[in-house]
């Protein structure tokens, strides 16, 4: 479950981090992206291990407010989905079809960028 929930907050993160602030942005990445500890990310900025522990769980409630707001992140699941499905329709229907084959892995470029 922990793993799960880490990485939904990471993938809202990569979603919204440019709504943040600087310290919720400093905080999320040493939290979430560079596996800090608590204390560690208390002791790098000088405050207590609580002010830290309540930002970032502040923060996840932002995260998690604009993704039920906006959707970003389900639609980009729900997109990737798709373009699973087709591509893996193509490649047992049409594994000859050479254009359509690129353009179904030009597809999947997008989603990646």
């Amino acid at each position: 479950m922990e793993i799960e929930k880490n990485y939904r907050i990471n993938s809202l993160f990569e979603f919204y981090q440019p709504l943040l602030t600087k310290k919720q942005n400093e905080y999320m990445d040493l939290y979430y992206g560079n596996d800090y500890s608590l204390g560690e990310i208390a002791e790098n900025f000088n405050v207590s291990r609580q002010a830290v522990y309540d930002n970032i769980k502040r923060t996840e409630n932002i995260l998690e407010g604009y993704e039920q707001k906006l959707h970003l992140y389900a639609e980009f699941v729900a997109r990737n989905k798709q373009a699973d499905e087709i591509q893996q329709y193509v490649r047992a229907h049409y594994p000859d079809d050479q254009h359509l084959n690129e353009l179904v892995g030009h597809l999947e470029s997008l989603e990646e960028e």
